[in-house]
């Protein structure tokens, strides 16, 4: 069998930790590694003579100017796992509770606000689900997510997210559940890794602490998670969760999910992602 070559694309201009575990594993597995750099990789004729070298590229990037990269690899006729697309849909999250919906996949109850800050106030106030989580419908690591305890804390949530970027984006407001955080990692349909998360306050977003615990899936959450696969599309992807009365809640999905939330088992994932790489197509 041919070696396969795989790109990578990564934000540091040295390898870090991840980076060199995959070429470790990357050579061990009869596989060629080809970095992209998101810092020095700016020239459209060397990234094409890099994505011609390449069977496939694995974006490691949860950033959006990574996607500008995936994107153009993927134009110049490279496919990339997964495509930028996802970002753009599947994980869009007004567009995840929609699909869920479609799909019977348990989530919290969710509205999509006006752009009119007012006519939010009021979607909120006739929601009355507080406290309510807001979140722009596009975003990671817990950017653009804050907990409003009532209609004014509402309002200044809305302005400052706009002060942040100072750009208007589709926000959510989802019903706020306590519960523990809870991530599924799926490599190609298969689930490799499922991880309680524990946190200090409401909101979960660190990938690394020693009390995140493993945990088997059950059988709901297996059905959930086979739903999820059918319709996201995405070949890699991290489900967060919640517990509502002891039955699951599907918060959101997420594509270039990390590894790392248990460290002494991020090898494994890794050789599990690098063999799925290896047989894709």
């Amino acid at each position: 069998m041919a070696k396969k070559v795989l790109g990578y694309i990564m934000s540091s201009t040295i390898l870090g930790e991840d980076e060199k575990l995959f070429l470790k594993l990357a050579k061990e597995k009869n596989i060629d590694l080809v970095f992209f750099n998101l810092e020095k990789d700016t020239d459209k004729k060397d990234i094409k003579e890099k994505a011609r070298r390449c069977d496939l590229v694995f974006n490691s990037v949860a950033e959006e100017f990574a996607l500008e990269m995936a994107k153009t690899i993927e134009c110049l006729g490279t496919k990339v796992i997964d495509s930028p697309k996802a970002y753009y849909y599947s994980e869009d999250k007004w567009m995840f509770y929609l699909n869920a919906k479609k799909h019977s996949v348990p989530v919290p109850e969710t509205i999509l606000l006006s752009e009119n800050t007012n006519m939010a106030l009021a979607e909120l106030n006739k929601f009355n689900k507080w406290p309510v989580v807001l979140k722009r419908v596009e975003g990671c690591q817990g950017e653009f997510v804050a907990r409003a305890a009532n209609a004014d804390e509402a309002k200044n949530i809305i302005y400052s997210f706009l002060e942040k970027e100072n750009e208007a984006k589709p926000i959510i407001a989802q019903e706020f559940i306590k519960s523990h955080s809870y991530r599924v990692l799926t490599i190609g349909g298969k689930i490799i890794q499922c991880v309680k998360k524990k946190c200090h306050g409401w909101k979960a977003v660190g990938a690394w602490a020693s009390s995140h615990r493993k945990f088997e899936p059950d059988v709901s959450l297996k059905k959930i998670v086979k739903k999820i696969n059918g319709f996201s599309g995405i070949n890699i992807c991290g489900i967060d969760l919640v517990k509502k009365n002891n039955e699951w809640r599907v918060l959101e999905i997420n594509s270039q999910p990390t590894f790392g939330f248990i460290e002494y088992d991020k090898k494994r994932l890794v050789g599990e992602a690098l063999d799925f790489f290896k047989k894709f197509k």
